[in-house]
């Protein structure tokens, strides 16, 4: 997606489709901290696991600085840096990797109105992560040849605009040219107007397919979560099951994850870490905890927490749901509009890191893998709004890789200027 004053927009977007996500955070600050960041604390986390510090060598191998005590205290302060600039209520950041030690922690509060701190253990909404969970029962039907992608999604869903010549695998890839139903005006003051209501499926297409297709299928990249919308019905339509059972019994419980969920209600499994967001009609920070993420659906409902996101970006990014020619066709990413960015089917990789981020109002989440050196990031946090034009989640990466991957900082570039709309 396009960065846009209206950031509803941009919720469940790519971190790598929108410039507003890709400034890094400002070096230093001389202001006093924010309340959240005064109350930040670890007293409810694990504490650094580092391993003891090996040969120099050893970072040359795989790009991962070691975690050691001192490491620990760089990252706690560049954390704690981002919040304080950024009035992050509470983050949860976990490294891992083999042979370098563990890093989780966790710092401000879950909940302003009460105070009560920030833990791992929380669930909250993962945004656009979804969209990995939705292209996998995809792609799990591709492997049973009951569907293939380049299948035309005419032959699925009716009414699509070039719908016989957009195929499964534009839309996984955003290429397809449809319309991001969330871009819609009348769709955002909708949304700002009663945040609590519900929304169909057709419902959200019927918005994107009141505007024109903006581009050949194929011809170029745009991030558009009415794709998403799209396969989560030809998910529905082959295997005759609801979505959410669908990625419950066939992604969810293979893959281990007994703290993801897709909900069919606006309910948080608990505990679960309160949200904030500017995106109100008011413009004034709101709790978003309880608003309604079934306008989302397929390319952005579900909920989750640091340690299943952990185990889901390797799972992920190996493949091993997945058959492995399956799997290849999914890493096979085209570049976006951000150097060193590409896009494959409902997965990125920027600056080497595999996975997807996510954002949806009140939440966001940044879980992705370093294959090189087997070491996996788990960013939460409990706010969407943005600092200076900037996604707090991509914030906190390029904090965090600057230090523990200084070949591969996430996203690794300048800003791009955003555009007036």
């Amino acid at each position: 997606m396009k960065p846009t004053h209206l950031r509803l927009r941009r919720a469940c977007a790519a971190a790598a489709a929108t410039g507003a996500l890709i400034a890094p955070a400002a070096a230093g600050s001389a202001s006093g901290a924010s309340a959240p960041e005064r109350s930040a604390s670890a007293s409810a986390a694990p504490t650094p696991t580092p391993s003891p510090t090996p040969p120099p060598s050893s970072q040359a191998d795989t790009g991962f600085t070691p975690l050691t005590p001192a490491v620990a205290a760089q990252l706690d302060a560049a954390v704690r840096q981002v919040m304080r600039e950024a009035q992050v209520p509470g983050v949860t950041v976990g490294l891992w990797a083999p042979g370098k030690g563990s890093y989780l922690r966790s710092f401000g509060v879950a909940d302003k109105a009460t105070g009560a701190p920030m833990t791992p253990d929380l669930h909250v909404r993962i945004g656009s992560e979804t969209k990995t969970f939705t292209v996998t029962a995809l792609l799990q039907l591709v492997d049973q040849g009951k569907v293939g992608l380049d299948d035309p999604i005419g032959t699925y869903v009716a009414g699509v605009p070039n719908g016989d010549r957009i195929t499964l695998r534009e839309l996984a890839g955003m290429r397809s040219g449809l319309f991001n139903y969330s871009l819609d005006e009348s769709f955002v003051k909708k949304f700002e107007d009663d945040p609590e209501q519900s929304f169909t499926p057709q419902q959200l297409l019927d918005v994107a397919f009141g505007h024109p297709v903006l581009f050949e299928p194929g011809a170029e990249f745009d991030y558009s979560n009415t794709n998403l919308i799209l396969l989560g019905l030809v998910v529905e339509k082959i295997t005759g099951r609801p979505l959410h059972e669908v990625i419950t019994e066939d992604v969810l419980g293979p893959a281990g994850l007994r703290s993801t969920v897709f909900p069919t209600s606006p309910a948080l499994p608990t505990p679960y870490a309160h949200g904030y967001t500017d995106q109100t009609a008011s413009g004034k920070v709101e709790d978003a905890t309880r608003w309604n993420p079934s306008w989302a659906w397929a390319a952005g409902e579900m909920v989750s927490d640091v340690q299943n996101l952990r185990s889901w970006a390797r799972t992920l990014a190996t493949g091993t749901l997945l058959k492995p020619a399956t799997q290849a066709e999914r890493l096979k990413t085209t570049p976006m509009d951000i150097p060193g960015a590409s896009y494959g089917l409902g997965i990125f990789d920027v600056q080497g890191w595999i996975g997807h981020n996510g954002s949806i109002p009140g939440y966001e989440v940044l879980p992705v893998y370093l294959p090189s050196a087997q070491a996996t990031m788990v960013i939460v946090l409990n706010t969407d709004s943005q600092y200076k034009g900037q996604e707090p989640s991509t914030l906190f990466g390029q904090a965090v890789t600057s230090i523990v991957t200084p070949d591969h900082v996430y996203p690794g570039h300048k800003p791009v200027a955003p555009k007036a709309g």
